[in-house]
């Protein structure tokens, strides 16, 4: 069984920071990819950025330069860095990974962490 656990979510005024971080719990093997998704009201879920287990990364392109993405193999953990935060990043984030368990390989996901950008 893998659990994915989100935090660092909440309410921040335009222009601000936050730090969202995910870990991943269990019969863990390894850990290929590791992203970050969100999904506003109305809205499809997108993919905001990507990194790879050697640290290759990618971003939506309204989120370049603004966020960061890193992870920690050792403990499993993936981050977002937000800066600069404006209103339409505003949605639930979800962390998103594609685990190892023995031969077995499954994309696995957290419950999601409420981001709010307004003044």
């Amino acid at each position: 069984q893998v659990q994915l656990v989100e935090s660092g979510g909440g309410l921040v005024q335009p222009g601000g920071s936050l730090r969202l971080s995910c870990a991943a719990s269990g019969s863990i093997s390894s850990i290929n990819h590791m992203d970050w998704y969100r999904q506003a009201p109305g809205k499809q879920r997108e993919l905001v950025a990507t990194v790879s287990r050697s640290g290759s990364t990618n971003y939506l392109d309204s989120v370049k330069g603004r966020f960061t993405i890193s992870r920690d193999n050792a403990k499993n953990t993936v981050y977002l860095q937000m800066n600069s935060l404006k209103p339409e990043d505003t949605a639930v984030y979800y962390c998103n990974a594609g685990i190892y368990r023995g031969t077995f390989y499954g994309d696995y996901w957290g419950q999601g962490t409420q981001v709010t950008v307004s003044s």
